[in-house]
């Protein structure tokens, strides 16, 4: 499978997962759930993530970087997938009963226990999606990922339904853990037995470091949950967390779905000797003529949306999305800060730019807290433009590309952003001011703020848009309509 359709693939099954998942947050936050208990369970997976950085040990990315892949390397990668899924199970069991007193909620140890025992099936699908990934078979990380979410949502609606509170959503991460593994091992057996330790040097080297630099990730990442959690209360981690899984899933429809491609992409770009600018250029491209516009929209329509999809009572996340949502367009703008250094053999440089850059997260968080909830969320914007400034040069150097054409590329994005959300605004001004608008006029809205997207694309010549007829090109039903867009043809 070449790269677009591989991308076609994978934005597929991202799609149609977070549709899934976002009805299944909607459901079970307006009708079933309140922010305090949504807040509990985010304290107990912001927790088990940091030790879960474990679990992948970096075979993903070993597997995809490999140049050739023999049954042996697939055993030894199966059989430490294994061996750290021990570990990291073990860890977060023995943390829950302290993890429980520090914040004096005792519900938090059986959740932190439900969410041990999925760590125990996850390298069931490690090693298979990574193989599929090398493999450029992203047709079975759609059934993996559309699976899992299918599953999670059915679990969590029903058991919130039945009155299980927060556990419902602890018991929903272990069931779609199992359903993702098994539909892996289906797809793509590599079963982890039996044990192979032999020859696991480059493995456990390339993995040590790899997970350094996930912890220090994480550390960013996942103690914002964590840090509010104890300075604030569980209802602002509810609504906080509300806010920051609004936006991730927004940015994951693009970013998340085409990045699982982009590294063995760039795999294939280096071992051929081209030279990776290029390349990177259409990336950014591709990431701010898409997301830039989504997360200024969504950050314009956050009061309303929040008002339509979760009631009144999830209200104050409102402003905390527009803030953390234009913080996502700055940590947009320079995507695969961590896949390249690590396909190029920069890792010990992305782990001093990784550790300033946790620290700064980390710092700003705490005095933002200070301000309580809003002043968290508007510690992001802070945070995003120093990330801005802290990866420029560094990717500059790295990928060497041209920064005049990304100048131009973003101008021409911001343009594209502006005219996507000048509808919306005009409809503030003009006809309802957030607090009131209708969902009818809100849709209109946003209608009408695609196609001024689309027009100014057009006019402003954005290079995103060859890029859209060939990933068209991967769509049967596409070339079936349009003979032109088949290069065979």
């Amino acid at each position: 499978m070449g790269v677009r359709g591989a991308a076609v693939w994978a934005m597929a099954g991202q799609y149609l997962s977070f549709a899934i998942q976002f009805a299944s947050s909607v459901v079970i936050s307006r009708l079933f759930l309140s922010p305090a208990e949504v807040g509990l369970f985010s304290i107990a997976l912001a927790a088990a993530l940091l030790v879960a950085i474990l679990q992948d040990f970096g075979l993903s990315r070993y597997i995809s970087g490999l140049p050739t892949l023999g049954p042996e390397d697939i055993a030894r990668c199966s059989s430490v997938a294994l061996l750290f899924s021990l570990i990291v199970a073990s860890l977060i069991a023995v943390s829950a009963g302290p993890l429980a007193w520090t914040y004096g909620q005792p519900a938090l140890a059986p959740i932190l226990m439900i969410i041990a025992a999925t760590y125990l099936v996850v390298p069931f699908a490690v090693v298979p999606m990574a193989r599929m990934a090398r493999a450029m078979q992203f047709g079975g990380h759609f059934a993996v990922n559309v699976g899992g979410a299918i599953t999670q949502a059915a679990v969590a609606v029903t058991l919130a339904a039945f009155g299980y509170s927060s556990f419902a959503l602890a018991w929903a991460t272990l069931a779609t853990g199992c359903a993702r593994a098994l539909i892996a091992q289906v797809l793509c057996p590599s079963p982890p037995w039996p044990l192979r330790i032999d020859g696991l040097r480059p493995v456990l080297h390339f993995g040590a470091r790899s997970s350094v630099l996930y912890l220090t990730g994480a550390l960013g990442t996942r103690s914002p949950d964590l840090i509010i959690g104890k300075l604030l209360s569980l209802r602002s981690v509810g609504l906080f967390s509300r806010a920051v899984s609004l936006s991730d899933q927004f940015r994951m429809l693009v970013a998340g779905a085409i990045g699982s491609v982009f590294y063995p992409a760039f795999a294939r770009i280096r071992d051929r000797g081209e030279p990776l600018g290029p390349a990177y250029l259409r990336v950014c491209a591709g990431y701010s003529a898409i997301i830039w516009p989504g997360m200024a929209g969504l950050a314009l329509a956050a009061e309303p949306l929040v008002r339509l999809l979760y009631g009144a009572a999830w209200l104050p996340t409102a402003p905390l999305l527009s803030m953390i949502a234009l913080t996502e367009v700055m940590l947009i703008s320079l995507p695969l800060v961590s896949d390249l250094p690590i396909l190029l053999g920069r890792l010990n440089r992305l782990l001093i730019y990784n550790l300033i850059d946790t620290t700064l997260s980390i710092l700003l968080l705490a005095i933002g807290c200070l301000w309580g909830v809003e002043g968290a969320a508007a510690s992001r914007l802070v945070y995003g433009a120093a990330w801005l400034c802290l990866y420029w040069r560094f990717m500059h150097r790295l990928v060497q590309f041209d920064a005049r054409a990304l100048m131009v590329i973003y101008a021409r994005s911001a343009g594209a952003t502006v005219a996507a959300v000048t509808p919306l605004a005009l409809a503030y001004a003009f006809w309802a001011p957030p607090a009131t608008i209708a969902f009818p006029a809100l849709l209109g809205a946003v209608v009408a703020g695609g196609a001024a997207w689309l027009a100014a694309m057009f006019v402003l010549r954005h290079p995103t848009l060859a890029e859209f007829g060939a990933l068209a090109s991967g769509l049967p039903l596409a070339r079936r309509l349009f003979p032109k867009l088949n290069p065979a043809t």
